[in-house]
């Protein structure tokens, strides 16, 4: 009773922040992303008939308590729905920085929940595994399907669930992920997701996302960089706005990201085909054409604050390796 899964990061062109539900972890409003190819966790995952606690590595090391009792809480509901009465030790690596707005939770629970319902010898859908997926971390339902995804909003755990609006080789996209920190932030996403209705304008972004979201999935489809850069980077900025006027406020950018953020406006008015959107951190996530991606890469290794850069081309959904 032993399988490996392999599940993608992504990156959230429209972003979900806030819960109607917090249990279930059901997104205040629909989100659309891309799977990020090599920006990946392998997760293991061993169910034991003779043990009742469960045990979690991660990266080589044994998780702390915090860690592990969210894992356990999460595979908890796998167990409930599988039918499973025992605890599982997990083993988890991830090749890329965690906590660090490149959204480690959802390619980790995403491996989770793939690798324990197929070591349990289960068979379910991507629906399905995209539900599971989402009560361990939101973002994990979207790094189930292949390719660029949209997340339903949905009102009951069965129709909250992730798809994909087209295939990975749909639109030559990179990410270029430029880092200006790889520490772990002191306020993970998990608490800002909670404390994101103290802000006057979650309300106003919440309203609104319906409409962003239809411009930046047309965008996408009929591959408008134009509009596309235009809604994915105002999509961002009110995101941050809410964290920013949360109560307590979260400051989530460095003063890097915003020289950042500043050059990619700049270059992409010199004809350069690059936009930036970030999630919970300050990292910048540098979306561009294949056709540009190197002279931008070789532009971010000029800036100062920029201390390395990971490229990721657009990744599959999460798989059983082994």
């Amino acid at each position: 009773m032993k399988a490996t899964a392999r599940a993608n990061s992504n990156i959230a062109f429209i972003k979900y922040w806030g819960n109607t539900d917090e249990t279930l972890r059901l997104p205040a409003n629909a989100s659309l992303s891309m799977n990020l190819d090599g920006l990946h966790t392998e997760t293991t995952v061993t169910w034991q008939q003779d043990e009742q606690h469960d045990t979690l590595t991660i990266n080589g090391g044994i998780a702390d308590d915090r860690a592990l009792r969210r894992v356990s809480q999460f595979l908890d509901a796998l167990r409930q729905r599988l039918g499973i009465r025992y605890g599982a030790r997990v083993v988890s690596h991830n090749n890329f920085p965690m906590g660090a707005g490149i959204a480690s939770s959802a390619a980790s629970f995403a491996a989770l929940a793939v690798a324990a319902a197929a070591a349990a010898g289960a068979r379910l859908t991507e629906r399905e595994l995209s539900c599971l997926a989402r009560l361990g971390s939101g973002s994990a339902s979207r790094s189930v399907p292949s390719g660029f995804v949209e997340w339903r909003a949905g009102e009951t755990h069965e129709d909250s669930y992730a798809f994909s609006v087209a295939p990975r080789v749909h639109w030559g996209l990179i990410d270029l992920v430029a880092l200006v920190s790889s520490g772990h932030k002191a306020v993970g996403s998990r608490e800002g997701h909670t404390s994101a209705s103290t802000s006057d304008f979650q309300a106003i972004r919440v309203e609104t996302a319906a409409s962003r979201l239809d411009i930046c999935r047309r965008a996408l489809l009929e591959r408008d960089f134009a509009a596309f850069a235009e809604v994915v980077e105002r999509d961002s900025d009110m995101m941050h706005a809410v964290m920013m006027t949360s109560r307590p406020p979260l400051f989530y950018w460095l003063p890097g990201s915003l020289v950042l953020m500043d050059q990619v406006r700049r270059w992409r008015s010199e004809g350069l085909r690059v936009c930036y959107t970030l999630d919970a951190g300050p990292n910048v996530h540098c979306i561009c054409l294949a056709e540009d991606a190197n002279e931008i890469e070789a532009r971010l290794g000029q800036v100062a604050e920029v201390q390395g850069v990971l490229r990721a081309t657009t990744g599959g959904g999460a798989v059983v390796i082994g």
